[in-house]
């Protein structure tokens, strides 16, 4: 049996990088997964790779920035599948440079995206789950997230942000057997989705596939086991 078999899944950016990958991992695991980002084309193509490999996807695009796009997707899957097991919150965007110089745009454009966003997925997801009886939440995170360094300033605001969104998540989730964790990557390549394997393994760079290894532990761990986070950094990274 596949380790995700029956469950049904939402990975928000979706279309390209560590979100393809997750998506085509969940897909292989046996998920139903639906691919939730801006680029409605992108999309469509990562559905069509699940399905010629025999898994079973749907596209929903949305912007996650957008409230009332966060309520619909999770309608549509509710509908489309009749309940929600996993949420892996990965839409996300960099920006920001040094404080002194960061715009308000700027800032308004990382966190409407990274945090507010990401929120909107959190409160919309988790009361579907809430209905089902349970479920798992994942965040994508960075290692901007549990520490920061001049220039990462507004990124790792949103990024910290949302590691007390998982940790507040997580602690209003147990009554409802609802899980919620963090992952924490740095220095991913996320062409390498679209690699073939020898290049991905001659690489010196993470692998946006490592980080689906990870969403799935989290997501088949049993019932009486919770990660809060795992950062997965780069071979030799100074910690």
């Amino acid at each position: 049996m596949k380790r995700l078999e029956r469950k049904i899944s939402i990975v928000t950016g979706g279309s390209s990088g560590i979100g393809k990958a997750i998506a085509l991992t969940f897909a292989a695991e046996g998920s139903s997964v639906v691919i939730a980002a801006r680029r409605h084309g992108l999309c469509d193509q990562v559905v069509a790779q699940i399905r010629e490999g025999g898994g079973e996807a749907v596209a929903i695009p949305t912007d996650i920035s957008d409230e009332l796009e966060v309520e619909r997707l999770i309608s549509e899957t509710r509908q489309h599948f009749g309940q929600l097991d996993i949420l892996v919150n990965n839409a996300g965007i960099g920006g920001g440079g040094r404080i002194v110089e960061a715009s308000t745009e700027v800032f308004d454009r990382v966190m409407n995206t990274n945090l507010r966003g990401t929120f909107f997925c959190c409160r919309a997801g988790f009361r579907q789950m809430m209905q089902n009886g349970g479920g798992t939440i994942i965040n994508i995170s960075s290692v901007c997230g549990v520490d920061a360094w001049a220039g990462t300033g507004i990124y790792s605001m949103s990024k910290y942000g949302i590691m007390a969104l998982t940790k507040t998540l997580a602690d209003e989730g147990r009554q409802y057997n609802i899980k919620a964790c963090a992952i924490c990557p740095g220095g991913v390549r996320s062409a390498l989705v679209d690699a073939p394997p020898d290049e991905i393994e001659r690489s010196d760079s993470i692998s946006p596939f490592d980080i689906a290894e990870a969403a799935v532990y989290i997501a088949t761990l049993g019932p009486n086991a919770v990660v809060h986070q795992i950062v997965v950094d780069r071979l030799g990274a100074d910690w």
